[in-house]
């Protein structure tokens, strides 16, 4: 979602779907979920991983945009391909040293 996307003005009339009804909803374009539907339905869970942020760091990062945690991952992914590539080279040189 980019800035511009948050400043559009909504075309949603709030106030008439607030008063409307469960029956005043058209469903008809909605197919059915039938015992048939639900046989074949899969449940895919996302795997997500929480991660706790000093308040002082959050902070930065939230002041960066709206999508600090793509930022966040940028960084730390920079972070581990670096150390991965200095990882291999220890571990060439402790080999070749046996």
């Amino acid at each position: 979602m980019s800035n511009n996307d948050t400043k559009k003005t909504s075309r949603t009339d709030w106030e008439r779907l607030e008063t409307m009804s469960d029956e005043d909803i058209d469903y008809t374009d909605i197919p059915p979920l039938d015992d048939e539907f639900f046989q074949r339905a899969k449940l895919y869970v996302p795997k997500s991983r929480a991660v706790i942020l000093e308040p002082d760091v959050f902070s930065w990062f939230a002041e960066q945009g709206q999508e600090y945690h793509t930022l966040i991952n940028a960084i730390l992914r920079q972070y581990v391909k670096q150390h991965a590539s200095q990882s291999k080279k220890s571990q060439r040189t402790t080999a070749s040293s046996l």
